[in-house]
């Protein structure tokens, strides 16, 4: 075994510093006046592996409570609490399908500068019961001074390819289009 080898380091993901959200966009009445629901990931958590100071033999799972998306932005308290029910109960049917997960079957990364990575992460994602392959694209920042790795991005989700019908809250006013679009910027601890 060759002692000079560097292992893998593993990161786990601090929600409290991170940031993860969807974008949905209005279709129907109420989308001529721009109310395009904001709904941030609040109960989400994983972690992710590789060499510092290389990336390789990178991976990352990432896992999310199907039950803790929460509508943000400017809409009524009674429309966000329609439409908070709404995505638990109708879209995504938490109470069946209570974790959404991504897992990484390959990471691809190019160095931009000092500490600095464009990552392609490809994996699976488990959304309401159905499982297919995403690529998830990213900046990845990694201070070895700190141990801590920061990735921001952001990808489409079609959610017809994981048999998620959009739905209409607010008496059918407000329906959803079935692309979203998913960002994030995610910070991670080094957990030596």
């Amino acid at each position: 075994m060759d002692e000079n080898r560097t292992t893998a380091v593993r990161y786990r993901i601090d929600a409290a510093r991170s940031r993860f959200v969807v974008q949905a966009f209005a279709d129907g009445l109420l989308s001529m006046f721009g109310h395009d629901p904001v709904i941030a990931v609040t109960g989400f958590g994983g972690d992710a592996r590789c060499v510092p100071g290389t990336l390789a033999d990178a991976s990352l799972l990432l896992l999310v409570r199907a039950d803790s998306l929460a509508v943000t932005g400017k809409a009524s308290e009674k429309d966000r609490r329609e439409m908070e029910r709404a995505i638990r109960e109708e879209l995504l049917e938490s109470a069946r399908h209570p974790e959404i997960a991504f897992m990484s079957t390959k990471v691809s990364a190019t160095q931009t500068g000092e500490g600095e990575y464009r990552v392609r992460i490809d994996g699976s994602l488990s959304l309401h019961g159905v499982t297919r392959n995403h690529t998830i694209q990213a900046q990845v920042t990694a201070n070895g001074n700190s141990g801590s790795l920061r990735a921001q991005g952001e990808f489409p989700l079609r959610q017809s390819d994981y048999n998620i019908k959009p739905t209409s809250v607010a008496g059918g006013t407000l329906k959803v289009k079935d692309e979203l679009k998913v960002s994030f910027d995610i910070v991670a601890s080094s957990q030596q």
